[in-house]
């Protein structure tokens, strides 16, 4: 039977838990964008969402690699990606959500496109050298990112009567898992105060006016939702991240020791 060390959450540094994070909203994200891998509108958009899943799971290999260095129990990227259960997983809801319909989907990128746009900017300052350097590459390819997603949002708005219908309905369902992108644990505020983290909070504002002046195009009149639901970063998830991951790590589970 294969067998590794786990660690609670609680057993994790601040700077692991800040670590092991970003690397699950990355993983976790670049496998929803991979399920529409011969399922998009054309070939082209086919393409374009590989390619944009492949760039988060070179995110998460950084990630990955940096806080299995940080924990220092022997565990390695792989470990860490294909042998945590989902109470281990520490990622934003946001990001596990089923892929749903195409306008789900782009709605979802486009809010975590602004939010990346915003939070990558600043943790490129970050004291800490290797995260610094993983943020200067990702925020390269999170700028195409947007640039990518808000057109689809545009067109999806102002295209047909059921385009629409379906883009109102997205963006009426993920309102409420975007406040977690802003919340702030005990722990990365003192990652904050080092310099190593950035404050998500003070994003907030921007991101809001950004998303609401960018959707009032498109005659939207956006506004946060007063319910949000959060938990990710505590190991909390919806029930989808579990079946999700069952699907993931089966090649990994059923024959060990294989690698990226």
């Amino acid at each position: 039977m294969q067998t590794v060390n786990t660690f609670t959450i609680e057993q994790q540094s601040p700077l692991s838990r800040f670590v092991l994070g970003l690397a699950d909203d990355a993983l976790v994200l670049s496998h929803r964008l991979s399920q529409w891998c011969s399922n998009a509108p054309y070939l082209e958009e086919d393409i374009a969402l590989s390619n944009v899943a492949l760039d988060y799971i070179g995110r998460a290999r950084m990630f990955y690699q940096y806080a299995a260095e940080i924990e220092g129990k022997g565990r390695n990227e792989d470990d860490l990606a294909y042998l945590r259960n989902e109470r281990e997983y520490t990622n934003l809801l946001i990001h596990e959500l089923p892929k749903g319909d195409f306008a789900f989907s782009m709605v979802r990128q486009f809010f975590i496109d602004v939010f990346y746009n915003l939070y990558l900017e600043k943790l490129v300052t970050s004291t800490d050298q290797r995260v610094a350097a993983i943020a200067a590459k990702a925020i390269k390819e999170t700028r195409y990112h947007l640039k990518r997603s808000e057109p689809w949002i545009t067109q999806l708005l102002q295209g047909t009567d059921e385009s629409r219908t379906r883009m109102l309905r997205a963006l009426d369902e993920l309102k409420d898992f975007t406040g977690e992108l802003f919340e702030m644990p005990d722990w990365e505020t003192e990652l904050v105060e080092s310099g190593v983290a950035v404050d998500r909070s003070s994003l907030q504002a921007e991101w809001d006016d950004y998303v609401q002046t960018f959707l009032a195009h498109s005659n939207i009149d956006y506004q946060d939702s007063k319910l949000q639901i959060r938990g990710g970063r505590n190991g909390i998830h919806t029930e989808h991240l579990g079946h999700m991951l069952c699907e993931m790590q089966f090649l990994q589970r059923s024959y060990p020791n294989m690698n990226w």
